[in-house]
């Protein structure tokens, strides 16, 4: 039983290791990208629905497999945040749906756009004269990854030291730093593909997705309270919700019912 353990133990944590050094390479890869023109046909890049199909997929798998949503209010969320996700991906590969509707706007035809011009933050720092299109491409492609890998790394750290609970308040590894590793890496990711790949209903489901992982992990913290008491007030007190915001004692609610399976965002199993 103890070799088992600990081949699941180094299993889970040599996936973490690839994890988190896929997101370092493809973020070092972003960076060392010189800047420069990649254009791409627009009937070449649009119309890719096996590419739809697989990174939504992936990325569905990967946020679900590793933030373990468990009741109802956490399906809920997952239900939104797949929604995010085939949204997104159905317009960078498939049919760009806000750009049908911004290139009349801007005074262009829909096929004006290429692969680069498709990342509108980049289309819209060039049209405003600040810096040319290729090096906006750039800085979005750099800052988007960078938050995606971070985001990706705080998933996949969370998952694979909450196994460690049994049960139990877990204060160690990334909960050292942070009381909700998971909800801040989903809420990166949200940001991310916002930065990279901007669509009119992943504007308006992002900040949705961001206020509901805020009030699951306030909500979360009450539970917590009332399940370990001071144990977990002091832990709150010294350590912070995300990276700089929420460290103080929630208030430990009264007569609240604590959940007895484990929760994807939280710091005990």
């Amino acid at each position: 039983m103890k070799r088992v353990t600990a081949v699941w133990r180094g299993a889970r944590w040599g996936l973490v290791g690839l994890v988190i050094g896929g997101g370092l390479w493809l973020f070092a890869r972003s960076v060392r990208d010189v800047p420069g023109v990649h254009r791409v046909p627009f009937d070449s890049w649009y119309g890719n629905w096996r590419a739809v199909l697989i990174a939504t997929g992936l990325f569905t798998l990967f946020v679900l497999g590793f933030s373990r949503p468990r009741h109802r209010g956490e399906w809920l969320n997952a239900g939104l945040y797949t929604a995010f996700l085939i949204s997104l991906f159905t317009e960078m590969f498939g049919i760009p749906l806000t750009i049908y509707l911004l290139a009349p706007l801007l005074g262009l035809r829909p096929w004006a756009f290429g692969m680069n011009e498709s990342h509108l933050w980049a289309f819209a720092l060039d049209r405003l004269g600040l810096v040319p299109l290729h090096v906006g491409v750039y800085l979005v492609m750099v800052l988007s990854i960078g938050l995606i890998a971070t985001a990706v790394g705080l998933l996949a750290a969370g998952w694979a030291t909450v196994y460690r609970g049994r049960g139990s308040l877990v204060t160690g590894g990334v909960y050292r730093h942070l009381r909700h590793p998971q909800y801040l890496g989903l809420i990166l990711i949200v940001l991310g593909f916002i930065i990279q790949w901007p669509t009119l209903p992943t504007i308006l489901m992002g900040p949705v997705l961001i206020v509901m992982y805020l009030r699951l992990a306030r909500r979360e913290d009450e539970e917590l309270a009332t399940f370990f008491g001071e144990t977990f007030l002091d832990y709150a007190a010294r350590t912070p919700a995300f990276v700089l915001w929420g460290r103080g004692r929630p208030a430990a609610v009264a007569g609240r019912r604590v959940p007895e399976f484990p929760r994807a965002g939280g710091c005990y199993r």
